[in-house]
């Protein structure tokens, strides 16, 4: 595996590989890399010919409060792990590498309120707008083929896919299916922060999501009841919800009669930590929830 840091570096190796007609994937990450991170470099590897995994903590989607200076940094780990899931170049540009300009006068993306404003977007306002700014970016420095995204990030993933559609980046989007622990829990570099309490309470997380998810697929099922009843069992576990929500799965918006592929979300608080996770749900609405 080679390690570039520049656009330059960057630049060479690319150019090469696109001289010999090679297709490139990209994995964007902010390191700290866990199993949920290498299948995306799995994945990517049976999809293109290269694999770029690029690691860069980005400031710009982190909001005042959050855990920006706290963010687990490993880089050594990261290498090791990335070299042996067959990774072929790892990019880990500084801040001036990603915005020369500083970030007070970077060119910076919004992305539209009708996703944005909604689920974790309204728990962390201004998170989407840093998320495309420097994916985006990332998107102009690589100019892969394909991209690889994890759906435990789910609002996420819609959010680049609308965004390559509507910016017309020539990129396909690949979502991978969140890796979890053996209790359930989705891998997360936030779990790192739980001690053994509370890990031992955030799988309920998942457990409640099932529960919901069957619950949901029966016909005539009542979705804000359903939701009420989750934040109500998350409580009852010793978590704190923020939101638990079921969704048209292709933009997130309320499920209305006759859709059938849904999607219900979830992010919740055990201790500091912020967990989020999301469950396919399909089934046909025979009403207006």
């Amino acid at each position: 595996m080679r390690e570039v840091a520049s656009r330059q570096e960057l630049r060479d190796v690319l150019q090469s590989w696109q001289q010999a007609g090679q297709k490139v994937a990209l994995v964007p990450t902010m390191g700290n890399l866990h199993a949920g991170h290498l299948a995306l470099v799995t994945e990517a590897r049976e999809l293109a010919d290269r694999v770029v995994a690029t690691i860069y903590v980005n400031p710009t989607q982190f909001g005042v409060g959050e855990d920006l200076d706290n963010y687990p940094r490993t880089p050594e780990s990261d290498r090791t792990d990335l070299r042996q899931s067959g990774c072929d170049l790892l990019f880990a540009p500084d801040e001036d590498t990603v915005y020369p300009r500083g970030l007070d006068d970077a060119f910076k993306l919004a992305a539209p309120p009708g996703l944005t404003s909604i689920l974790e977007g309204k728990s962390r306002p201004g998170h989407f707008d840093g998320v495309v700014t420097v994916v985006a970016r990332l998107f102009c420095l690589v100019n892969p083929d394909v991209a690889i995204f994890g759906e435990k990030d789910y609002q996420q993933l819609l959010i680049i896919r609308s965004m390559v559609e509507d910016m017309g980046f020539d990129i396909h989007i690949h979502g991978v299916e969140t890796v979890r622990e053996g209790s359930g829990l989705a891998l997360s570099s936030r779990n790192n922060y739980l001690d053994s309490q509370q890990h031992a309470a955030a799988w309920n997380l998942f457990a409640v999501l099932q529960e919901t998810a069957e619950l949901g697929a029966v016909a005539g099922a009542d979705f804000r009841s359903l939701e009420q009843q989750a934040e109500e069992r998350l409580k009852a576990h010793g978590l704190a919800p923020e939101y638990v929500a079921i969704r048209r799965a292709r933009d997130l918006k309320k499920p209305r009669a006759g859709d059938k592929a849904l999607r219900i979300l979830a992010a919740a608080r055990c201790g500091t930590t912020r967990l989020i996770d999301n469950l396919e749900l399909n089934r046909a609405c025979n009403h207006d929830d």
